[in-house]
């Protein structure tokens, strides 16, 4: 066990305490939504943090492999499907999003064995357009920001659906 994995394991532990927060006084507390958004937002950052104190400690770990990946789904579900029952997220959102990292989660998993495929710059971009655009929806913001919230929503979505075809493309080009 080491720093980086302890991190990991402790966003995870975390995400029940940002559910609480997303959820208490009906999710509607303006308090309450940024609290939310700032435990999110540190829950989000140990992510960053993590990756760089395993790199630059040559920490690098099969468990931590495997586990930040889940981690980080856990992180955008817990979210997703927050906002998606407060109804301030529509659930074809959630669907799209979430069925795009389990079925990258689940070609991980299949070609283990053959090594990992590193996440590529779309990805993480994608991952961080995800994070902004739903940390934009936890956060009471004015009305007149909804639609730039929107199309940063947008984008995140078809980087979503991009990069996860990019990732499907690259395992099975690996396969052959």
């Amino acid at each position: 066990m080491n720093l980086p994995n302890l991190l990991t394991i402790a966003r995870i532990l975390a995400l029940p305490f940002c559910a609480w927060a997303l959820f208490k006084n009906g999710g509607n507390d303006p308090d309450w939504q940024i609290i939310a958004w700032v435990m999110f937002f540190v829950v989000g950052m140990t992510d960053v943090l993590d990756g760089r104190i395993a790199r630059s400690r040559n920490q690098i770990s099969a468990f931590g492999t495997l586990l930040d990946p889940i981690a980080d789904k856990a992180f955008i579900a817990t979210a997703l499907i927050g906002l998606s029952v407060l109804d301030k997220m529509p659930w074809w959102v959630t669907f799209v999003i979430l069925a795009r990292e389990v079925g990258v989660t689940i070609l991980r998993f299949a070609v283990l064995k053959r090594g990992i495929i590193a996440a590529s710059k779309g990805g993480k971009i994608k991952s961080l357009l995800q994070n902004f655009s739903v940390g934009f929806y936890i956060l009471p913001l004015p009305e007149y920001l909804f639609l730039p919230r929107d199309i940063l929503l947008g984008v995140a979505i078809l980087l979503t659906i991009t990069s996860g075809y990019q990732y499907l493309r690259d395992v099975t080009k690996a396969k052959s």
